[in-house]
């Protein structure tokens, strides 16, 4: 069974660049050229996770095969393997001097060649593990605010705890000319550093659109009907599914005003009870006839609003079962009064988790009326 690398063997000798290939094909996928140009061919074709390479070869050797690869932005980091014949140390350095990865000289030990390039594989592996994880980790921190609203008789808490092979959380927020105020909760569909790339393009798209239309419309529907109407019409975007609630908050009025295109409903939580705030519409990206509706709440006093994305609500229990809405209403209503609810809403969770840890990118905002009468244990 063949594993997921592909290895392009150049080698100009017929016979040995058959031997190599069949052997190495029993692990992995393998593509041959007799030359450098005709394997510049085959990458157009196929860009290999590692290059074996001959140095003497006709029409092009393998240093000009290297600059040419190292030259190119998608295939400069590439490892490179050589062979030759020359065993002198004029070449040899030559070759270290280029950035080649591995030096083997002609006659070798197929075994010994077999080794070099499973270690050369895993050592890539690894690098690139920790560049897609620190690339997916600096998407996550740009798809969040650095700061949040600061005002009187609310609480506002926001937690993110990014996963680098996690999905494409965003959260954001704008005050309005009017002093209301637009939260921004969103999920790209997808796993990975693509649905992070995606949600930062797609965050862009809410960002515009919702400065664009503030002028003219305070309604979060119509700012989601024409977001979604971009991304349809956006080839590069096409494909991308999305679900978003897009809050107008009036501190003043204690007014919530929603559209929720897909998202997890969010939850009601007092003293007394949580409930969950029902109305959802169409994710966004299906369809672009698709209608949004405006729902408007009034938080009582003393009560919390509380948004979330799917990776707190599919969070796999020891019961083999999902957290789901009702276990996310049980965590909410469990830390309403603690100092910082959301981190116990979390830990609440992972206590009863089959992982010690989360398996998604988590997100959880809390806005909380407070009010003259608000106590909380942690007060005094």
């Amino acid at each position: 069974m063949t594993s997921d690398y592909c290895i392009l063997v150049v080698e100009d000798e017929h016979t040995l660049r058959r031997l190599l290939e069949y052997r190495l094909s029993k692990q992995y996928e393998v593509i041959t050229a007799a030359n450098g140009e005709e394997a510049l061919e085959r990458i157009e074709e196929r860009i290999p996770d590692l290059i074996i390479s001959d140095i003497m070869m006709p029409r092009m050797d393998g240093f000009a095969l290297q600059n040419a690869v190292q030259s190119q932005k998608e295939t400069s980091a590439v490892p490179f393997i050589f062979l030759t014949a020359k065993a002198d140390e004029q070449s040899r350095l030559k070759g270290m001097r280029t950035g080649v990865d591995d030096y083997i000289t002609k006659p070798f030990d197929i075994e010994q060649l077999l080794t070099r390039v499973e270690r050369l594989l895993e050592r890539t592996k690894v690098f690139r593990t920790q560049l897609d994880g620190k690339i997916g980790q600096d998407f996550s921190r740009r798809l969040m605010p650095k700061n949040l609203p600061d005002v009187e008789d609310y609480r506002i808490l926001f937690q993110n705890k990014p996963k680098e092979h996690g999905g494409g959380d965003l959260f954001d927020w704008i005050k309005a000319d009017d002093g209301s105020y637009l939260f921004t909760i969103g999920d790209v569909m997808g796993k990975g550093l693509q649905a992070k790339f995606y949600a930062f393009s797609f965050l862009g798209y809410v960002r515009s659109t919702v400065h664009t239309m503030l002028s003219s419309t305070r309604s979060p529907a119509e700012i989601i009907t024409r977001v979604n109407q971009m991304l349809m019409d956006d080839q590069v975007m096409e494909e991308t599914f999305a679900s978003l609630l897009l809050m107008r908050w009036e501190p003043e009025e204690n007014r919530v005003t929603y559209a929720n295109a897909g998202h997890c409903r969010p939850l009601l939580v007092g003293q007394d009870g949580a409930d969950v705030v029902e109305y959802s519409d169409m994710i966004l990206g299906l369809d672009p006839q698709a209608v949004f509706t405006d729902t408007a709440i009034t938080l009582p006093e003393n009560s919390a609003l509380v948004a979330y994305t799917d990776g707190l609500s599919e969070q796999v229990l020891v019961t083999e079962q999902m957290a789901g809405e009702e276990g996310i209403l049980a965590a909410a209503q469990h830390s309403f009064r603690e100092e910082d609810p959301i981190d116990s809403m979390l830990k609440s969770i992972l206590l009863k988790s089959k992982n010690p840890e989360f398996g998604d990118d988590i997100l959880v905002f809390w806005l909380q009326r407070t009010g003259l009468n608000w106590f909380a244990p942690f007060a005094g």
